[in-house]
């Protein structure tokens, strides 16, 4: 019977190890950047129509006037912390406009005549690619009150 021995210096444990660890943190790092399931809308409303965008803000509970504005605007490529702020509001909403940089997009701005006691300068703000919702917002446009927040209307 033969047997085989292994002598590894403490330098040589402490490297193996090191090198064990740094592989189980990359593969966890990999898994749940990757594997995480994002909460993503935009694949599933369709904005194409009048109807179908004050339909999703009646989801909401919010009630319009008959007046709107469309407008087309591009995302820009490079983004400022406002942007990127911006942004964050829309990732809480299931939206990510990051995938839009530099793309050319309808805006369309709906009076909302409900919002809490105040009616005056609340809008609802939405973004449109293709038909499709891409993003958007609850704003007061006064200001000195102003505030945005998503389309659920917590600030």
């Amino acid at each position: 019977m033969k047997m085989l021995t292994l002598r590894l210096k403490p330098k040589m444990l402490f490297g193996i190890l090191l090198a064990i660890t740094g592989v189980v943190v990359v593969v966890l790092s990999f898994t749940s950047n990757h594997l995480e399931k994002t909460k993503s809308v935009s694949a599933v409303v369709s904005a194409s129509t009048d109807k179908e965008r004050r339909d999703y803000l009646a989801s909401f509970g919010w009630e319009l006037s008959e007046e709107s504005e469309a407008k087309e605007l591009t995302i820009p490529d490079d983004w400022n912390e406002m942007y990127n702020s911006y942004n964050e509001i829309q990732k809480k909403q299931g939206f990510d406009l990051a995938e839009y940089k530099g793309k050319k997009v309808e805006l369309f701005t709906y009076f909302i005549t409900n919002y809490e006691e105040k009616t005056d300068g609340i809008v609802a703000d939405m973004l449109v690619c293709d038909g499709v919702l891409i993003g958007g917002d609850i704003c007061n446009t006064a200001a000195d009150s102003g505030f945005i927040t998503g389309f659920d209307g917590k600030i």
